[in-house]
């Protein structure tokens, strides 16, 4: 900035006088808004030190710690610190906690491990974390189901709702690679005449309410077709992987469309296997848990 009184700031363009501040001594910057003058003051000597302090941190924090990108690799700095060592020592550390109790579920006695409310109460909240990471993506947050999947905190099953058969179902999945997986498909009746088909999508549809006619023609075809593997009125239980019909909370939904759909196509759902994914003990333990869902979860009315 220039010194020469003409040309400064917030010197009178006429005179060359310099309009300084009384209070503090400061020239003005020949700007003023409502009656407040700007003043030629210095830059704060704290900030310039804190400018200072930040660059030779930084300089600093290059040397010592991971900083510079090398294409696929990093800088690793003199202290050698890897954060994601520095993650799995925590993590080893939690496992270590954690395998005090999970270890009791390595032998899967049911009714004795449910039965034990101290160690429920530490072992619940760890299986509901389980269920949210592998279970709430298709399932819902509390087991309620969605499009294409069951719901889990109801009592309809198509395997079993004990925590035996959840941890089996677990383990070895449905129409999954696991060589002992479950098996269950619903074969398209597409070689069904298009009105029988209506027919037949206008009786399933019905079956929730209760209105459907068991006595007309297309509860005869139900009966042909359908009584094997869903039972004489829909309401499954055969534990083949054959949902309910009769039930409102049904996996592809129970309108006469979408049961249309189901009978032109067919329908293959898969359950992945955990085995592969989660411990023995993690299996039981998330069984356990599911089993518990449809007396602990509050469905809302259908």
């Amino acid at each position: 900035m220039s010194t020469d009184p003409k040309t400064f700031p917030g010197a009178d363009p006429h005179t060359g006088q310099r309009e300084v501040d009384p209070v503090t001594g400061y020239d003005t910057m020949g700007h003023e808004w409502a009656g407040i003058k700007e003043l030629n003051t210095p830059f704060p000597r704290i900030a310039y030190l804190a400018l200072l302090a930040t660059f030779i941190y930084s300089v600093i924090a290059w040397i010592l710690l991971p900083a510079w990108p090398l294409g696929r690799d990093y800088t690793r700095g003199l202290l050698g610190l890897e954060q994601s060592e520095m993650a799995l020592e925590r993590l080893g550390g939690l496992t270590e906690l954690r395998g005090e109790w999970l270890s009791r579920f390595d032998t899967p006695e049911f009714g004795q491990l449910g039965g034990d409310g101290p160690l429920m109460v530490v072992a619940m909240p760890a299986a509901h974390r389980l269920f949210q990471d592998n279970c709430a993506a298709c399932h819902g947050m509390n087991g309620e189901g969605g499009p294409g999947f069951p719901a889990l905190d109801d009592h309809q099953w198509l395997w079993g709702g004990d925590p035996a058969t959840l941890a089996e179902t677990l383990r070895v999945g449905i129409n999954a690679p696991h060589p002992e997986t479950r098996l269950a498909n619903m074969p398209a009746f597409d070689w069904l005449d298009y009105s029988e088909r209506l027919a037949l999508a206008d009786y399933v549809a019905a079956l929730p309410t209760g209105a459907a006619d068991h006595a007309s023609p297309a509860a005869a075809l139900f009966d042909e077709n359908c009584t094997a593997c869903h039972a004489e009125r829909g309401e499954g239980g055969f534990l083949n992987g054959a949902p309910a019909l009769d039930d409102a909370n049904t996996i592809y939904g129970q309108d006469p469309a979408s049961v249309m759909v189901t009978l032109n196509r067919g329908r293959n759902g898969v359950m992945p296997h955990w085995s592969d994914r989660l411990s023995g003990a993690e299996i039981n333990l998330l069984a356990l848990y599911v089993s518990q869902l449809p007396d602990t979860t509050q469905r809302p009315p259908q």
